[in-house]
Order: structure tokens, then C-alpha cells, then sequence
């Protein structure tokens, strides 16, 4: 596999803003066709994506248009829905049935946090998996990552047969204290393991920087977009085979293909104003949360704390200008962040870690 760049089926074209299940399958079509057709061919999702629709979209716009050479497939084990034994196999088998293939060629287990990881091992899903690869179900297992280099190591001591990880990484969160990207980053090399990079645009905060550090870009390379500066510096790691862009319309997958077929490396000069980004940005973001929706599915009071966020943020980083408040004010059927009723739900599902109970009120003292 020579080129970096994964498609990843999470946050595809809406018929409906706020709707994840009305996909705009006609543009995807064409974001699958421009994808094949400059020579990528890995494709990333997860059964959770798009309130369960996903695998069921990447079966009707890539494996019933292209012979099954033409790709490649990754979907997940998601470990964080596994209620009983029986779970296992059968969401395996429905997977497979959804995707409309025979096997995988990568498969992970979804989100390996101290709680999920704890499921995984409550339910054999390491070994369930390990059983599947001999079969020829899988031809290479993994899992994906969102908790401590601590536990990291752990997983891997324990499992050697894991043959990548898939972590977060990106500019913004490779120091950070809560990600702590560069320190597992560190932990997959200490075992001699592939990685695949999730997030490296982070839920799209890198490609609305602040104008300051936009500005930098622009002036060392006029024609290169925002968020390829990110792309680029998640693919210059070593031991990177892969890194997945969320990539939501054909404009975004004309860019990042645009750059990613002669793919270059980071240099020192970029680095170092990619390192004046991060303190610029970090100066202007409230909450950096990546929109992956994870805390919605479990909020009792269906408060859509990833908009109200996003919102919370451009009001930070552009003022009135943004019109936020407007937006918050519009926006109906669902809770509003003073509904919120600090049961801490949404933080146990969070890959970010974010206090969400804390900023929720900051956003209802600026917005309620």
C-alpha cells in the first residue's frame, strides 16, 4: 500500500444538516470514484457511524460499483456496545453482512479506553478476533485508542499478535495533557507496531485555524489549504502507514488527494511555524472537542453538545461576527445546554477526555 491517505466513512455529505442518516449517496459516489481513480484505496468505517448506517452506505457506493481488488476495507468491533457473549459473533457477522464482503482486510477493536478494554475482556473479543484472522475473516487486526500510554502498554504487553494501533494524533494534541499523543505514539514504537492516524484534522478544527496562524501558512506557501499542513504532519511520523480524513464533501477529497499522491514530508521550516500555529490556536480554542458524537448517543436530556461546542468556540475565536448566539437560539427539538443535568454520561464516552459538564454551563451562561 503506497499511498497514506484513508477515506474515512464517519461524517459523509447530509441531504439534512443535523440528520446523520440522510447521506447524500449521489456525492459520495463521486467522492468514492475521484478517491480510486487517483489510486487510494483504503476505506475506513465503524459500525456506530452515522446512527448505524455507515457499513451498510460503503456496501451500496464501493463494494457493489468496484471488484473487491480495487479496496480495501477496516470496520470496528465496538466494544463499548457489547452487552453479552452472543454479542460478539453476531455483531461480526451482521458487519460483514452490511458491508457486503467476506472478510476484512483490517479490523480493529473500536475505542480501547479503561472501560472499554475492561468489556473486551469480559467478552474474549481479543481472542474472538484472533480466532476470526485464522479463519481468514481478517487479514490484519488492530485496534483503535483513546485513554493513557500506561494502558496502551499494557494492551500491547498483553497481546502481541495486535498488529497496528490506531491512535489520535495531530499538532494540537501531540503534547496535550488529557490525548497525550506523542507519549503513546512513543509506546507503539517501543513494541515495533504500525500505526494509523484518526483525527489529524481534528474533527476539522485545523482547517478553521485563527487568521493569524492561517496567515503563516499562506505566507510560507500560498497554494498549500490549511488542513493539509495537518495531514502532512501526522503522515511525516515514522511507522504511519495510514492516516483517515472524515472527509465530508468532494471539494475536501479533491484537496487532500491533491497532495497526498506525491506525498512529502514535513520540513524543519513548516514544523516551526506549525509550531507558532499551535500556540496561536490554543490561545483561542475554548473546548477541543472533534464533533465524533459519542457523548450524544448516551445524553438523557439529547442535548447536542458537539454543535453547541462548535458554536461555543467560533463565539471565542470570531465574536459577534460568527453569529453563534443566532444559531444557538434557532436551533430546536433538543436540549439546550441548561437542560443539562450533570449526570456525566457524555464524559465516560468522550475520547477527548473533555470536562463536557463544566463547559456545557459556560456555554449556557454565554448562550441561555
Amino acid at each position: 500500500m503506497d499511498k497514506k491517505l484513508g477515506f474515512g466513512f464517519m461524517r459523509l455529505p447530509l441531504l439534512e444538516k443535523g440528520n446523520a442518516k440522510s447521506i447524500d449517496k449521489e456525492h459520495v459516489n463521486k467522492m468514492v470514484d475521484m478517491f480510486i481513480e487517483r489510486g487510494f484505496t483504503y476505506f475506513d468505517t465503524a459500525y456506530m457511524y452515522h446512527e448505524g448506517i455507515s457499513e451498510l452506505v460503503l456496501k451500496e457506493t464501493l463494494v457493489q460499483r468496484y471488484p473487491r481488488e480495487a479496496y480495501t476495507i477496516a470496520d470496528k468491533m465496538p466494544t463499548m456496545k457489547l452487552k453479552e457473549q452472543d454479542d460478539v459473533d453476531r455483531i461480526f457477522n451482521e458487519q460483514l453482512e452490511k458491508c457486503g464482503v467476506e472478510y476484512f482486510d483490517y479490523y480493529l477493536l473500536h475505542c480501547l479506553t479503561k472501560e472499554n478494554y475492561a468489556n473486551a475482556e469480559k467478552f474474549n473479543t481479543f481472542e474472538y478476533c484472533m480466532a476470526k484472522k485464522k479463519e481468514g475473516k481478517i487479514k490484519c487486526l488492530g485496534f483503535s485508542f483513546h485513554d493513557t500510554p500506561e494502558l496502551l502498554d499494557e494492551i500491547l504487553t498483553k497481546y502481541p499478535e495486535m498488529e497496528f494501533v490506531q491512535l489520535q494524533i495531530n499538532y494540537i494534541d501531540w503534547e496535550d495533557g488529557n490525548v497525550q499523543a506523542r507519549r503513546c505514539y512513543e509506546t507503539c514504537l517501543k513494541h515495533g507496531k504500525k500505526i494509523i492516524v484518526m483525527e489529524p484534522v481534528k474533527g476539522g478544527l485545523l482547517a478553521n485555524v485563527p487568521e493569524e496562524a492561517k496567515n503563516l501558512m499562506k505566507e510560507y506557501d500560498e497554494k498549500a489549504s490549511v488542513p493539509s499542513w495537518a495531514i502532512r504532519y501526522a503522515a511525516s511520523l515514522d511507522n504511519v502507514f495510514m492516516v483517515l480524513s472524515g472527509m465530508s464533501n468532494l471539494e475536501q477529497l479533491d484537496d487532500n488527494t491533491s497532495y497526498m499522491q506525491e506525498f512529502k514530508k514535513i520540513n524543519d521550516d513548516e514544523k516551526e511555524i506549525i509550531q507558532k500555529v499551535v500556540d496561536i490556536i490554543l490561545n483561542n480554542l475554548k473546548v477541543p472537542c472533534t464533533g465524533c458524537e459519542y457523548c450524544v448517543t448516551t445524553c438523557p436530556m439529547n442535548i447536542p453538545i458537539p454543535r453547541y461546542f462548535e458554536l461555543y468556540n467560533k463565539q471565542s475565536q470570531f465574536g459577534d461576527s460568527s453569529n453563534s448566539k443566532n444559531r444557538y437560539q434557532e436551533m430546536k427539538d433538543c436540549g439546550k445546554a441548561k437542560d443539562c443535568i450533570e449526570c456525566g454520561a457524555c464524559e465516560r464516552e468522550c475520547p477527548q477526555h473533555i470536562e463536557i459538564r463544566k463547559h456545557i454551563k459556560e456555554v449556557s451562561e454565554l448562550f441561555d
